[in-house]
Parts: C-alpha cells; sequence; structure tokens
C-alpha cells in the first residue's frame, strides 16, 4: 500500500512537470509500468503462496503450542489422580496394616488367655490328682494305723486279762470296742500305755521265776 502511494505521488509529480522537462528521478513510463506489473505478480505470489504458507505455519505451531498445552495439562491431570490413588492406596495399606496389628494383637491376648486357662486347669487337676492321692495314703495309713492299733489293743487286752484272744469274732468285737472308746475320749493312750506297762512287767516277772525254777 505504501509502494503504490509511493508511484501514484512520483506519476502525479511527473505530469505535473510539463512535456518540455525531464526529471532524472522518474522512470519511464515503460519502466514505471513493468514495475508494476512485476510488484503485482510479486504481490500475488506473495498473498496465494507465501501468506498461505506462512499461515499455515502459524496455524500449526499454534496447534502445536495449544497441544503441547492441553497434553501437559492432560499430563497434570493424570500425574494428580495417580499421587490421589497412590495416596488412597497408601491409606488402605495403613488401615489394613492397622488392622493386622490388632488382630495380632487380639489373637495373642486369646493365646495367652487359653494357655493360662490351660495352665489353670493343669494346675487344678494337678491339685486334685494331690488331694486324691493324700487322700488315699491317708486312707491307707489310717487303714494300717487302725490295723495296727487293733493287733496291739488285741495284744494289750490279752495280756491284760491273762490269756490270748483266738477267737476271731471275739478279737474282732473286742477290737471295735477298744476304738470306739479311744475315738469317743473314754479310754486316753496314757492310760493304755500305764495298764500296759504292769502286764508287760508281771509277766516278765514270770518268766525269771520259771527261768530260776528250771535253775534250781
Amino acid at each position: 500500500m505504501h509502494i503504490t502511494a509511493t508511484v501514484s505521488s512520483v506519476v502525479a509529480l511527473a505530469a505535473s512537470g510539463g512535456e518540455g522537462e525531464t526529471m532524472p528521478l522518474i522512470p519511464e513510463w515503460e519502466e514505471l509500468v513493468f514495475g508494476l506489473v512485476m510488484f503485482a505478480i510479486l504481490f500475488w505470489v506473495v498473498a496465494k503462496k507465501v501468506a498461505p504458507n506462512l499461515e499455515k505455519a502459524y496455524e500449526e505451531r499454534h496447534a502445536a503450542i495449544e497441544g503441547g498445552i492441553a497434553q501437559a495439562e492432560n499430563a497434570q491431570a493424570e500425574a494428580e489422580a495417580a499421587k490421589a490413588q497412590y495416596e488412597a492406596q497408601l491409606a488402605e495399606a495403613r488401615a489394613e496394616a492397622a488392622k493386622i496389628r490388632e488382630d495380632a494383637r487380639a489373637e495373642g491376648a486369646a493365646i495367652v488367655a487359653e494357655m493360662r486357662g490351660q495352665a489353670q486347669d493343669e494346675s487344678n487337676r494337678i491339685t486334685d490328682s494331690a488331694q486324691k492321692q493324700i487322700a488315699a495314703e491317708r486312707q491307707q495309713a489310717s487303714v494300717s494305723l487302725r490295723s495296727e492299733v487293733g493287733r496291739l489293743s488285741t495284744d494289750l487286752a490279752g495280756r491284760i486279762v491273762g490269756h490270748e484272744l483266738q477267737d476271731s469274732s471275739s478279737r474282732q468285737g473286742l477290737i471295735d470296742s477298744f476304738l470306739a472308746e479311744l475315738e469317743s475320749g473314754k479310754v486316753q493312750p496314757e492310760k493304755v500305755g500305764a495298764a500296759a506297762a504292769p502286764s508287760a512287767a508281771a509277766e516278765q516277772g514270770q518268766l525269771d521265776l520259771g527261768d530260776a525254777g528250771r535253775d534250781a
């Protein structure tokens, strides 16, 4: 547009200068026409070939930039989503680990309680067995002691009355009677011992007299 205005002003200046005068800066009209034609051709080439290519390159560049921005935004969104997913998985893993710890703690407490219960049951069983064994041994000792006391009582009674009790029924009756009196407190063990001592002394005296008679 600027070149066209310049050419128009030059043409007007040449026309107003007169026919007899020549201006060295003003080209001939043939050259001017040729320049205008070449300018028009150049303008057409630029308008039809260069400008569209430049526009196309600009659009492509703009699209590439916009695409890069969109791609970057998509990548950022994906990164944010991945971060959120990772945080969710991490929170889930922490919750699962806490649950596992709680379950393990509860299971350990249950195992300890069960072992304590088993130990208590075993202790009770051992205690009961020991008590039963002690009771059995006590019963056995009581029976043995009762038999021994009965034998000694029979022996003592035989010595007291001066003869042996050969009849088993009489002996058992005497034993039961003696033990009943002993348990009821009617007969004191000290009295039995005191009664047994003179009888033994009398028997020893009889044995000594018999030995003396044989010696004589």
